[in-house]
């Protein structure tokens, strides 16, 4: 290598992110995990990607902005003034997660925590916790986990139950494939049980 050049980084190439979450947000990925039967690691990078990928969620962390900065064809602007989000509320119990990130999703972390004016770490906690809240990420995330474990025609009966619950819900409220799933995870989670077989017997029951 010529002295003064420049070292290409490969765009597959990966970066450590490991960032301090509450203990209940935690404790919610590691449910998906279960229940998906994914590592924590690849759900981690799954809700990264899409939160950086979606508009809707940097506006949402836009309000936080105190720099300038452009997503999306977007320019947010940022406030110096603003207060500072690099810790968390006092009392708040954390853990620690840990992911890897594709160079460029890496550098577009990096590119929100500038906006943010935080560590790279805690960018990613506070967009962990922005996406996973997201009912986007949630319903096509956990609507194409089933697709891939159903056969065409259970999928089928599945959206029909759905929507039949939804249509005759005498609640304002709307049953989300993140419900059905916390469901099964409460129906299997002490018992030997796998999610294809709880699943399987939860549409029986309704067809």
């Amino acid at each position: 290598m010529q002295k003064g050049s420049a070292r290409k980084v490969r765009t597959d190439k990966k970066r450590d992110v490991k960032p301090t979450i509450p203990i209940e947000l935690k404790d919610t990925i590691y449910r998906i995990s279960y229940v998906v039967d994914t590592p924590v690691k690849d759900i981690v990078e799954t809700i990264c990607k899409f939160g950086l990928d979606s508009r809707k969620v940097i506006t949402v962390l836009s309000v936080n902005f105190k720099r300038n900065v452009r997503f999306h064809n977007t320019l947010f602007m940022g406030d110096l003034e603003k207060p500072s989000v690099q810790r968390l509320k006092p009392g708040t119990r954390t853990e620690r997660i840990s992911t890897r990130l594709k160079q460029p999703d890496y550098e577009n972390l990096v590119t929100l925590a500038f906006a943010l004016d935080v560590t790279p770490s805690r960018a990613a906690a506070l967009l962990i916790d922005a996406s996973i809240r997201h009912s986007d990420f949630v319903n096509s995330y956990f609507q194409q986990h089933l697709s891939e474990t159903l056969n065409y025609n259970r999928m089928i009966e599945l959206r029909k139950i759905i929507n039949f619950i939804n249509n005759n819900n005498p609640y304002d409220e709307t049953v989300s494939w993140l419900a059905l799933i916390s469901y099964i995870y409460a129906e299997i989670k002490d018992s030997a049980v796998s999610f294809n077989e709880t699943l399987n017997d939860f549409i029986d029951k309704w067809k």
